[in-house]
């Protein structure tokens, strides 16, 4: 049952809408069988989508996830923080609706004193909140469907599916990868993490059994924040100990990107140089972003925790039911070995995206930095345009119906598609940039309808002979 005060919530944001014109009058040319904007993702990303879309007046639209209704995104699955990163405050994906924010739903449901006393947003909360979300604006989204393969066809772009009916297609005039962190690849695992048996090491975006390292050894490869997490998870569960390898000699500890945020980045860093973007994520690339001080000192509070500064992982030797990590400091004898080591943005990595391998630019097809600030990472991501659409490496290949709204965009976009508090902007400048493609592909047939249109503002009764004045020319 809905508490009374969620309930008037949903009566207000009603209104909201309503006196917003939302969602404004129908005026897509329709496509027998072929959808709008298809959406690879039911998470924060993908359900901020369809709502921009929505509100221009595109609603032949749907997601798609994998996961089922309800644990879509990382929140209740992999990720292993208490409260999220992000300030409470941060609009999120509201749109600029007041009443479709986080802290109106909280204050529905909890009250304001409640509100004020709350430090961070508690995860399992947020994704509470994202249902909500989900229901109230009543948003497009086929659950238990993985898409198999995603392959440009003339105009339109077809997603192969596999669900719990089995095999199907959709054709979409647009796709948008609204894929997470993960957006283009998939988590990256050094070399050495394959010199021994898989049940020794997993990724700290795996679906760990914490429960199963209760007295166990436990090492952690890593400096930020996931690696935090996945360190106090472990010790949390009963792990006997944590030993977190760190190969700087020391953690980062200035989030440059956080300090420099504000609307002008959000709406400028996009009409940069490339030279200054490249800057940019160099610099903030070798700062690296530093864990948040409560997600440390969750891990120093366990009496079994140490930190192991300017410790790179040399090797790793399987001896007798577990692993020996070596680094230049020693050997460390553990049971199972927890890689946070971030992800990649390789299309191989990803079946699904085979038909685009070698045909999107990339930065370092646009780019040639400086010999001091080559940076392989960055320029491995996709070059994309101003609606987040990538760009064909041959003229006329058309894969820039296919927009990378996800964490690969960061180094064209700026820090627009990694984090809860500019998704909205950054999902307004996706649907407005595919609401004008599509009117624009749609040139001629919205040139008829205007042609054609007839209907008189004026009916001819608005006068009668009387009114006329007689005009007597000499």
């Amino acid at each position: 049952m809905i508490p009374d005060s969620l309930a008037a919530l949903e009566q207000r944001l009603a209104e909201d809408l309503l006196w917003l014109n939302q969602p404004p009058k129908d005026w897509m040319i329709p496509r027998e069988g072929v959808l709008d904007v298809a959406v690879i993702g039911g998470g924060v990303m993908g359900l901020v989508t369809l709502a921009a879309l929505r509100r221009l007046g595109v609603t032949h639209i749907r997601a798609f996830d994998k996961a089922p209704a309800g644990r879509e995104g990382p929140w209740v699955t992999f990720a292993r923080m208490e409260t999220l990163r992000t300030r409470k405050e941060a609009a999120g994906p509201a749109l600029g609706v007041p009443s479709l924010t986080f802290r109106a739903w909280y204050e529905a449901q909890f009250g304001r004193e409640a509100w004020d006393r709350m430090v961070l947003a508690p995860r399992e909360m947020w994704m509470d909140y994202l249902v909500w979300y989900r229901r109230v604006l009543d948003l497009p989204v086929t659950n238990d469907t993985r898409v198999t393969a995603v392959q440009p066809e003339g105009a339109l772009v077809r997603l192969d599916l596999e669900g719990s009916e089995g095999a199907a297609s959709v054709l979409a005039r647009r796709v948008v990868l609204a894929t997470g962190l993960d957006g283009l690849g998939a988590p990256a695992l050094p070399a050495v993490a394959r010199k021994v048996d898989a049940r020794f090491v997993a990724h700290g975006a795996d679906m760990i059994d914490m429960a199963a390292l209760k007295g166990r050894r436990v090492a952690v490869v890593g400096a930020g924040a996931s690696a935090m997490d996945n360190a106090a998870a472990a010790l949390e569960a009963g792990a006997a100990s944590c030993d977190i390898f760190v190969r700087r000699p020391d953690i980062p500890r200035v989030d440059k990107f956080t300090g420099i945020g504000s609307p002008g980045m959000t709406h400028g860093y996009l009409g940069l140089p490339d030279a200054v973007k490249w800057a940019y994520m160099v610099e903030g690339e070798r700062a690296q972003i530093p864990p948040p001080r409560h997600s440390v000192q969750r891990v120093a509070r366990n009496a079994g925790a140490r930190f192991h500064l300017a410790s790179p992982i040399l090797d790793l030797v399987e001896e007798g039911e577990g692993v020996t990590v070596v680094t230049p400091k020693g050997r460390y004898p553990v049971d199972f070995v927890i890689f946070a080591t971030g992800f990649s943005a390789d299309l191989r990595e990803r079946p699904e995206f085979a038909a685009l391998e070698g045909r999107v630019l990339l930065w370092r097809d646009m780019h040639r930095p400086a010999p001091d600030m080559e940076h392989d990472g960055i320029g491995a991501m996709p070059y994309l345009g101003p609606a987040f659409e990538f760009l064909p490496k041959r003229p006329g290949d058309n894969v820039s119906h296919i927009h990378c709204f996800a964490y690969p965009a960061v180094p064209s976009h700026g820090k627009i598609t990694s984090g809860v508090p500019a998704i909205s902007d950054g999902a307004q400048r996706l649907a407005q940039g595919i609401a004008r493609s599509l009117f624009v592909e749609d040139a001629d047939p919205h040139l008829a309808r205007f042609r054609a249109f007839a209907t008189p503002e004026l009916l001819g009764d608005e006068w009668t002979d009387a009114d006329l004045e007689e005009t007597t020319h000499v």
